[in-house]
């Protein structure tokens, strides 16, 4: 590379950086038509809008990692993809807070699904095989869970009757809870990684 070539380079260098520098610092108020000039160079800036190239997504988070051994046991909820959301997996709470005009209450909704899913992991302990999924439906919540046969069905039924009266008495509306049953863990292991 020649000297002059190396010079035009780190030139069209230092002009990136203080371009982008200057952008970044000017993005979030309007810019009216001003020039920069740099290295005897004219640039017309008007507002612009940053952003990142498809290529540089990171497709790693929210997958799990795969084990040494691959003796990790994954559902099948687990072992679909982050992307995958509404194509082949869906989501953990259904509701209506996130369309258009309809957020009035998308922090409290938010509050609440957390209250709910901390509330069946205390009450069903050591027996949730699955996620908690919560279903809103007008006025109705509708709880879906896996659960584990290692308690006798009359407890079965105890533990769901006071989740969905107690449930109902803190959130002030009906509950209902949707709870199959699994003999083992086994039974819904989809694949090791």
């Amino acid at each position: 590379m020649r000297f002059s070539q190396y010079c035009q380079r780190s030139a069209n260098v230092i002009e990136a950086e203080i371009m982008s520098s200057y952008l970044c610092s000017s993005f979030m108020r309007t810019l009216k038509s001003q020039t920069l000039s740099n290295h005897g160079l004219t640039y017309n800036i008007q507002r612009q809008f940053s952003k990142s190239s498809v290529l540089t997504k990171n497709v790693r988070a929210g997958q799990p990692k795969i084990s040494l051994r691959q003796d990790k046991p994954l559902t099948y909820e687990q072992s679909q993809p982050p992307y995958l959301i509404g194509v082949t997996k869906s989501w953990n709470s259904w509701n209506t807070t996130t369309l258009h005009e309809e957020g009035r209450r998308a922090s409290e909704v938010t509050v609440d699904d957390v209250f709910i899913r901390r509330f069946m992991h205390g009450t069903w302990p050591q027996l949730l095989m699955s996620e908690v999924i919560i279903k809103r439906r007008h006025n109705l919540i509708v709880i879906a869970a896996l659960i584990s046969q290692n308690l006798l069905p009359q407890k079965i039924y105890f533990l769901q009757g006071y989740t969905e009266e107690m449930l109902s008495y803190i959130l002030k509306c009906p509950i209902k809870l949707e709870i199959q049953t699994v003999k083992d863990k086994k039974d819904i292991i989809f694949k090791y990684i």
